[in-house]
């Protein structure tokens, strides 16, 4: 169909939900994730630090974004890059010190940024304490109540208690040995085997992670990223499952519910935690990290007793393609504003491809978990980070709260190279390389041209290596160009701020959208995407924002803007 260049006042709008009559903070904030090993490091050891951030962390601010949110810096053996917890109430040596941790959040109270934390409540690490005691107590004893203990099946007790296999690859169960030396029973865990999972049927866990959340709470924390939060309770008896261990369904099992994830009682947990929030004051919020579906499935858990918002994984598993990010904007702002709750938008984090890289990809960005390694297709550098600019401008236009991963400003793209003796992720190692992992996009972050590791420590220490070609993306580069990845990120956000986008409502514009162009107003904005193949007209508006710099009045294939809507929004 041919696009219309009708005047403004001509265009219909097709609204898709109402604006909130709330204004909490969180409902149009945008958040701004950082993996504490890969941000800064002070030290010189070659891992990030909690000093580093506090150092840097007036750069955040300056972005435009309203909080961050941190990956786990607790006590932890590092096996699974600290979602592997020893200690819920204390930081790790590698990270720093409490003290540390209060410095950074009196330095955030100063940029106006709050903090928010992650709790990783499935499992824990093998040397918790409470799984210790557990190894070290009697079959049936309060101590194994803790956790998913269970007697193997066979005659001699030698396989395990069901089929289930861990997210990590390989089985989710692993055998013991007792105090007397035999073969005993298994200890259930979804991922790795150092990380077994809480078993919170038990009221002592529960207790557990009430303490954990008041701890952080009294720290003046503003809330917490709930880890893996579909998957806490499971199913009675533990039956056996045919389909993916990520609960996607299988032959066998069409549209059957995973035994592991998403279970009814969940909403028990989460109407606790919400009433220990509360006792804190209104601004205190709980984000769950959960792949459920449906979306309408997924809205029931963030009703107005249970958790503020999710993560919105369709979102960012939708390809670039208009089609599909029409149906899933518009489900997802349905479901989520049928229970009161903002609606959430993520491109990136540290557990997936980041979008750079793969809407450089053959099948406009498919590939979003497993992580990309030197026997995969290469992404296309310019064409993604060209693409990644334009879906970062339509996902910073739509309503609801958004989340950033830290250097996704920066337009960085996954490091292909790791050789396999530098590779860390567990999932590279349970799959016999057979899934590279998340190592990719958990590389350091690029500070300085020329500097040793790229300004991200001055010893030139790096946990994981750094592609060469981050060097012409570091920060202090980036700062200086006008057109810069990084000065499109200050814009985006502060007019994001200006028109007060997070807190409206979308409208689509139908005369603009087709031949893979979409188009929707929010207050007085229109924000345009072409995720077609060829170019498109522009209405004549005011351009405020643009992803890229093709000819006025006209919107190149993979490009995006925000235009001036006056009245009419």
């Amino acid at each position: 169909m041919a696009l219309s260049t009708a005047a403004p006042s001509a265009l219909s709008l097709v609204p898709v939900h109402a604006a909130p009559e709330a204004d909490d903070w969180w409902r149009s904030a945008v958040i701004y994730q950082i993996y504490p090993r890969s941000f800064r490091d002070l030290s010189g050891d070659g891992v990030g630090d909690l000093a580093g951030i506090t150092a840097e962390l007036h750069h955040i601010a300056d972005l435009g974004a309203d909080a961050v949110w941190l990956s786990p810096f607790y006590v932890s053996p590092q096996r699974d890059g600290g979602y592997d917890v020893a200690d819920y109430c204390d930081v790790d040596p590698l990270f720093g010190t409490l003290a540390d941790f209060d410095d950074l959040s009196a330095r955030a109270a100063e940029l106006g940024l709050r903090i928010i934390v992650d709790l990783v409540p499935n499992h824990c690490s093998s040397e918790h304490a409470l799984f210790r005691a557990a190894l070290a107590a009697a079959p049936g004893s309060a101590e194994r109540e803790h956790f998913i203990f269970r007697d193997g099946r066979g005659e001699h007790g030698e396989l395990p208690p069901n089929n289930w296999e861990s997210h990590f690859g390989g089985p989710a169960w692993t055998r013991v040995v007792e105090a007397d030396g035999t073969a005993g029973q298994w200890y259930l865990h979804l991922f790795d085997s150092s990380q077994p999972d809480f078993n919170w049927d038990s009221p002592a866990v529960g207790d557990e992670f009430e303490r954990v959340l008041r701890f952080w709470l009294d720290r003046g924390v503003a809330g917490f990223r709930v880890d893996v939060a579909h998957a806490l309770v499971k199913a009675a008896g533990l039956p056996d499952w045919g389909g993916r261990p990520d609960g996607g369904s299988s032959e066998g099992f069409p549209g059957h519910l995973a035994p592991m994830f998403g279970q009814p009682g969940l909403k028990d947990v989460y109407r606790r935690w919400r009433a220990v929030l509360a006792e804190y004051g209104p601004d205190r919020v709980l984000c769950a990290e959960a792949n459920v579906d449906p979306l309408t499935r997924m809205a029931e858990w963030v009703a107005p007793d249970q958790l503020h918002q999710a993560f919105n994984f369709p979102f960012l598993g939708t390809p670039f393609e208009a089609t599909a990010l029409h149906r899933v904007v518009t489900e997802s702002l349905q479901a989520f504003s049928a229970v009161g709750a903002p609606t959430t938008w993520v491109l990136s984090n540290h557990d997936v491809v980041r979008h750079a890289s793969r809407l450089g990809l053959p099948g406009a960005g498919l590939n979003v978990g497993d992580g990309l390694g030197p026997s995969d297709p290469r992404p296309e550098i310019e064409a993604g980070r060209a693409r990644a600019r334009a879906a970062s401008l339509f996902m910073l236009g739509l309503p609801g709260s958004a989340y950033l991963y830290q250097g996704e400003e920066l337009g960085l793209v996954d490091n292909l190279d790791i050789a396999p003796h530098e590779r860390q992720d567990p999932t590279f190692v349970r799959t016999g390389g057979e899934r590279v992992g998340r190592d990719g996009c958990r590389v350091p972050l690029p500070w300085a041209t020329g500097a040793p590791a790229h300004g991200f420590s001055d010893a030139g220490a790096s946990w994981l290596p750094q592609p060469e070609l981050w060097g012409a993306l570091a920060r202090d580069v980036q700062a200086l160009d006008p057109a810069s990845h990084l000065n499109l990120y200050r814009r985006m956000l502060s007019l994001r701020r200006e028109h007060r986008l997070g807190s409206g409502a979308l409208a689509w514009v139908p005369e603009l959208c087709g031949d893979g162009v979409l188009a929707f107003a929010n207050r007085s904005i229109l924000v345009m995407l072409n995720a077609g193949d060829v170019e498109a007209p522009l209405p004549p508006l005011e351009v405020l924002v643009r992803s890229g710099e093709s000819a006025e009045g006209r919107l190149a294939a993979g490009e995006a803007a925000w235009l001036r809507l006056g009245g009419q929004g």
